[in-house]
Parts: structure tokens; sequence; C-alpha cells
């Protein structure tokens, strides 16, 4: 019987993930980008992987927010002015009547609105926090020496018109791209 490497067909990964043939063959054209770019820039690669589709499809970094856009509701500026007074010792009515009279009481509700949306809707833990680390991750695993692993994220699944579970940010390396178990799950 052939050593599991030298088999065809899907290879197993450490969180149990599954490349299928043509995802390891777009994988390892993502490293040889990575390897031939002598500097950063916008257009290198992300893969992102639809698991009930078994879709894996790339997108340039520079199009990331456009392709999956974070959550940035939590970052509005009514709401962060908000918790900046809570964490100065402001009492919650006073830090409310203080953005109201900054910002008007109904931008204070439409951000309110809009971030309650995002927290019923989901967002898989992918927020404008998480995106931005992905993208300083991506610029210092660049730039350190070595091999360059591709990050690679694996979308939650859908329920419904609803999404269950968190994103997943992994970093594929060439033993990934060779059917070898080298994955490390950087995400909660």
């Amino acid at each position: 019987m052939p050593s599991s490497d030298a088999r065809s067909g899907p290879a197993a990964t450490v969180d149990g993930l599954f490349l299928l043939d043509p995802h390891r063959e777009e994988l390892r054209r993502a490293l040889r980008e990575l390897e031939a770019s002598d500097h950063w820039h916008g257009g290198l690669p992300v893969l992102l992987l639809e698991r009930c589709w078994l879709r894996l499809s790339r997108v340039p970094v520079e199009h990331l927010a456009r392709r999956l856009p974070p959550d940035c509701s939590q970052e509005a500026p009514e709401l962060r002015r908000y918790r900046e007074l809570l964490a100065a010792g402001r009492p919650a009515w006073e830090a409310q009547r203080i953005c109201w009279e900054d910002f008007g009481a109904d931008a204070c509700r439409e951000a309110l609105r809009k971030f309650w949306d995002a927290q019923e809707r989901g967002t898989q833990g992918w927020t404008l926090e998480t995106y931005l680390d992905l993208l300083q991750q991506y610029r210092r695993r660049f730039d350190t020496g070595g091999p360059r692993p591709v990050p690679l994220l694996v979308l939650a699944r859908r329920d419904g018109s609803a999404q269950r579970g968190r994103h997943r940010l992994l970093w594929l390396g060439p033993d990934a791209a060779a059917g070898r178990t080298s994955m490390r799950d950087t995400c909660p």
C-alpha cells in the first residue's frame, strides 16, 4: 500500500480540514508567487475556503476587505467615544448624554442599531481588529526570512441565512501544499 504522501486525493490537515488536489495546486501557485515576490504589495494572495462547497478562491490582499467586509460597527465614532467616557469613570447616563450632545441622538441611535444588527447577524469573528491583525501578521511573515506561508481563511459554515461559528485563519506552508500536515490555526 502506498504511503499517505504518495496517494492522490484529499490530504488531511492538522485540524481535520481536507484540501483536494486542485486546492493544493492553487496553494502551490500562491506559495510560488510569494517566494518570487521581492517586496510587499497589495497583489499578494489570500485564500478563502468555503467548506460546504469545497470552493477555494484566491483574492489579492488589497481586495480582501471588499470581498469579505469586516464588521466595523463597533468602531463607530459614537460608540468609541461612549466606551472612552465609561473607561474614564463617567456613569453610563452621562456618557450617553455627552455623546448625544457631540454627535446627535439620531446618529447615536443609528450606530447602536448597526452594532446590534451585526451582533444578531453574527460577525463570525471577522471584525476590523481581526482584519488588521491578519494584515499585520501577513506583512511580518512576509518580511521575515525563510519560507513565506499563505493565509487561508476557512469561512464559517452557513445555516440558512445566518452563519454559525467563526472564520478561522490558517497559515499554509510548503508541507500543506505537499499534502503533509503543517497547518497552524491562529484564531481562537
